[in-house]
């Protein structure tokens, strides 16, 4: 019995160990290069614990990108001008303030060198010396110099002499260089106020997109609106559908972009952006959505990016505008609250109801499966009535073939006659 007991203990324990050696936790996966990983069927990827949807772009219009492992950093310093527009504002003023500083310094310590090199510091209180620069009597003199040069204050207390033609070609330079850095940072810092990106902040869109009929057809739909009483020329919206994809030859793209119209052929995405405006993407065959149902929208991992372009009227500066939507955020069967009221001699708009829906009678099948099921209710009418022709037809051709039957046999009843 003893034996026997020892026997099944080790044939359970051989078994553990070939489950264990069997199972997909215990075989050790080797590792792989991010683009490898990305690259994974989607198959794979659903085994795993489902995440929370990361957003491409956020809701206040930023992308949800970061560039790592940038090799050739020396194309920042190629397009220095964009990089310093592009850098945060203490970083700005930063180096707005260290340019300066240093120039100044820089230059002084050669108006201090040329004065040392010239003996004028051992012929200070020598009235019959003539100095390259008047009263320049050390370092700090020589500073304050090269500031009042530059920014050409002209105090009239330190001034440069006639007698100093390497003075003369350091002022020259300082002057030409001074001027090509106040362009610079002036230019800098102007492009930096003035960028129109603020402008974006006064645009904006609903927290929700909603899905309902209108017009006999299912839709898809946000609103925009702007917050100023200037206006966005030539403004124009486009939306992108980013979802994960997989080719037929196997390739897995994890951030497909797909266009979803919004009237570019019909010329409704270009807007006269004066009253909140209601964006309307009709699901149809050509659509992403048009097999998308509402019980199958909350398990898709999708995100819809919308991007309104437009000048600003005051500036003439190109301005964007974005936010994004993502599957928790559409809601199915909902409509937008009207915003828009006649008052005494004007038009009112309510931005406290921009944001707000109310449910509507929308049926929760898939524009497809509508689709399908008006042609179902369209084929019985046609089979009704064809065959309703054919009957009348066949009763038509028995009523003959009686009538030549019973002429036939009233001809032969004749005949014996």
């Amino acid at each position: 019995m003893a034996k026997l007991t020892e026997s099944m203990t080790n044939v359970l324990e051989g078994d553990s160990m070939d489950q264990d050696v069997e199972s997909p936790v215990a075989i050790h996966q080797p590792k792989l290069p991010k683009q490898a990983r990305d690259d994974l069927p989607r198959h794979i990827s659903r085994d795993r614990t489902k995440r929370k949807i990361q957003r491409y772009v956020r809701k206040d219009g930023k992308c949800n990108v970061h560039h790592g492992n940038v090799r050739e950093t020396y194309r920042y310093l190629t397009d220095i001008f964009t990089t310093l527009v592009d850098l945060k504002w203490r970083f700005n003023l930063l180096i707005f303030v260290m340019v300066y500083t240093v120039t100044w310094l820089f230059f002084g310590m050669i108006w201090w060198l040329i004065a040392y090199i010239r003996g004028d510091m051992d012929h200070i209180e020598d009235p019959s010396w003539t100095p390259c620069v008047t009263n320049l009597n050390g370092f700090v003199s020589a500073f304050l110099f090269s500031i009042e040069t530059e920014t050409t204050i002209g105090y009239g207390y330190r001034v440069i002499t006639d007698k100093c033609p390497e003075g003369i070609i350091l002022l020259l330079i300082q002057s030409v260089l001074g001027s090509i850095v106040n362009a610079f940072m002036v230019g800098c810092m102007f492009v930096k106020i003035s960028q129109p990106k603020k402008r974006a902040e006064t645009l904006v869109f609903s927290t929700h997109a909603v899905i309902s009929m209108r017009d006999g057809k299912l839709c898809l739909m946000f609103r925009v609106g702007d917050l100023r009483n200037s206006h966005i020329v030539e403004a124009s919206i486009r939306a992108k559908l980013i979802k994960s994809k997989q080719t037929s030859e196997g390739e897995f793209i994890p951030l497909n972009q797909t266009d979803i119209n919004v009237g570019y052929y019909t010329g409704d995405d270009r807007l006269f952006l004066v009253s909140p405006l209601i964006i309307s993407h009709e699901i149809n065959q050509q659509s992403p959505f048009w097999e998308i149902s509402k019980a199958q929208l909350p398990k898709e991992e999708l995100e819809i990016v919308v991007i309104l372009e437009g000048m600003v009227e005051a500036t003439g500066m190109t301005c964007q505008a974005r936010s994004s939507y993502v599957t928790s955020e559409i809601l199915w069967g909902y409509r937008f609250t009207p915003v828009l009221t006649l008052e005494d001699g004007f038009y009112e708009v309510d931005y406290n109801s921009f944001h707000e829906t109310y449910e509507t009678s929308t049926p929760s099948l898939s524009a497809k499966e509508l689709a399908e099921l008006a042609t179902r209710a369209e084929l019985p009418l046609s089979w009704s009535v064809s065959s309703k022709l054919n009957q009348h037809a066949e009763l038509e051709t028995e009523e003959e073939d009686k009538s030549v039957e019973e002429q036939t046999e009233r001809n032969g009843n004749l005949d014996s006659i």
